[in-house]
């Protein structure tokens, strides 16, 4: 039976865990979270660039995204700007997107993806 491995744990929940060669990414936002949504979803890929780096993955192995988006008629266009030059040419995840309210108020946009352990 294959280990679970939970990195960057808390009492409520871990940032990644990794089981039977998929590590699942829990959602992140921008530390920044003052700048408008280009570059709050910069913030958030680049945390999620970290925590891939640090499981044994990249972006190149991303099986799965969902995107989550305070306005999504206000910032869609902005945040699709951004994820198209952040994903790896002909390694695009499934992905869903949705708008939702935020568990605070100047979150715009929080993205949580799984990836294929590196190979």
């Amino acid at each position: 039976m294959a280990d679970i491995v939970r990195l960057k744990s808390h009492a409520r929940s871990s940032l990644v865990v990794v089981y039977s060669g998929v590590v699942h990414v829990a959602g992140q936002v921008a530390a920044d979270r003052s700048q408008p949504i280009r570059e709050q979803t910069q913030g958030a890929l680049a945390k999620i660039d970290a925590l891939l780096t640090e499981a044994g993955t990249d972006r190149s192995r991303l099986l799965t995204a969902q995107i989550w988006l305070k306005d999504i008629a206000r910032d869609f266009a902005g945040m699709n700007e951004v994820w198209d030059a952040w994903t790896t040419p002909g390694a695009a995840p499934t992905r869903a997107t949705a708008q939702c309210e935020m568990g605070a108020p100047d979150i715009l946009v929080e993205i949580i993806v799984t990836a294929a352990v590196g190979a």
